[in-house]
């Protein structure tokens, strides 16, 4: 165990986590929404901090991470747990093992080894990924820190959900993130999530005045997510209150843990959620979870010309110059070398 942080007590030993948005009080003996941070006589203890489930060199483009340090590879690690319930998780063998009641699963390692493993694989940077990484915020913290005086780059994939507390500490530290924005409605949120919409814009807003590149990625869920309405409402967020060379991830949804009975999203739904980012303004809109559609490669968006080929998560060309389209001068938003 590893005594947490950000976190303040109350009467009869209970304690309100201030980690995310969820605020959790938490009574003796008990353990916070994410299942990994619990009280223990009046303490509140992390159940992650060295605890590593998920461990890869992975290309950047995975995270997704299109317009950041394009074909590097990033050193990405989670641990289980979440904040999150969504029903249609594609990843909760990791993510909901701790709420369902299950042994916290996974390996030791502490923030000096995954900094000195990650330089010894030649990796750019480190990536908090896989589950939720506000969860394992002590563990990432201190991670970070190291990663940052050692040369490599932070980057964050999230759902968004941070207090803050956790935001401030990690704004000097983050350099680059693609948060989940699920849906533009407080019901999809609630029904779906257990959560709300309301604090995920709100970060968002916080992440971009702290500097960070930031992409967004949405699961396109028929029947769920998809209407014309929702998408053009959720990519003229983005175009307005974000910047409209922020790029847009729509991916494909596939049937998943408690979703695991719909249909994959129809290919031509994700073409309108493109035609949507695009009339709403948005330079870079990519297609997800479609290896080989057109809509993976990176294109001026004054002249039209291709600037980066992707072969599914490999960069196959690269064609941007002193951050400029080559064939016509125009900037092309981004962090590329």
């Amino acid at each position: 165990m590893h005594k947490a942080e950000l976190w303040q007590s109350l009467s009869d030993d209970r304690v309100q986590c201030r980690l995310c948005r969820r605020m959790c009080v938490i009574a003796a003996g008990e353990r916070g929404q994410c299942g990994v941070r619990e009280n223990r006589s009046g303490t509140l203890y992390s159940l992650v901090y060295d605890k590593i489930a998920a461990l890869n060199l992975d290309p950047v483009e995975k995270k997704p991470l299109y317009h950041f340090l394009p074909g590097s590879q990033t050193f990405s690690f989670g641990t289980a747990g979440c904040n999150f319930s969504c029903a249609f998780c594609q990843n909760d063998a990791l993510s909901q093992l701790p709420r369902q009641g299950h042994a916290i699963p996974g390996r030791m390692a502490s923030p000096g080894e995954l900094v000195d493993a990650a330089r010894r694989n030649q990796a750019t940077s480190m990536a908090y990924t896989y589950s939720e990484p506000t969860i394992f915020f002590e563990l990432m913290r201190d991670t970070a820190v190291l990663a940052k005086e050692q040369g490599l780059y932070n980057i964050l994939v999230s759902n968004g959900y941070q207090g803050p507390d956790c935001l401030e500490k990690l704004g000097p530290l983050i350099q680059a993130a693609n948060v989940d924005l699920k849906a533009f409605t407080d019901k999809f949120y609630k029904e779906l999530c257990g959560a709300r919409l309301g604090p995920v814009l709100e970060n968002l807003r916080v992440m971009r005045e702290l500097g960070w590149w930031l992409e967004v990625t949405t699961l396109v869920i028929p029947e769920w997510n998809d209407s014309q309405a929702e998408l053009m409402q959720l990519a003229g967020f983005i175009a307005e209150t974000l910047g409209p060379d922020t790029p847009w991830h729509v991916s494909r949804f596939h049937p998943q843990f408690r979703m695991c009975h719909g249909e994959s999203t129809p290919l031509a739904t994700l073409e309108r959620a493109l035609k949507a980012g695009r009339e709403a303004g948005l330079r870079h809109v990519y297609i997800g979870n479609v290896p080989g559609h057109a809509a993976n490669h990176t294109y001026c968006p004054d002249c039209g010309q291709r600037l980066v080929e992707r072969l599914g998560f490999g960069v196959r060309e690269f064609r941007i110059h002193s951050n400029a389209c080559p064939d016509c001068g125009q900037h092309i938003a981004g962090i590329w070398t």
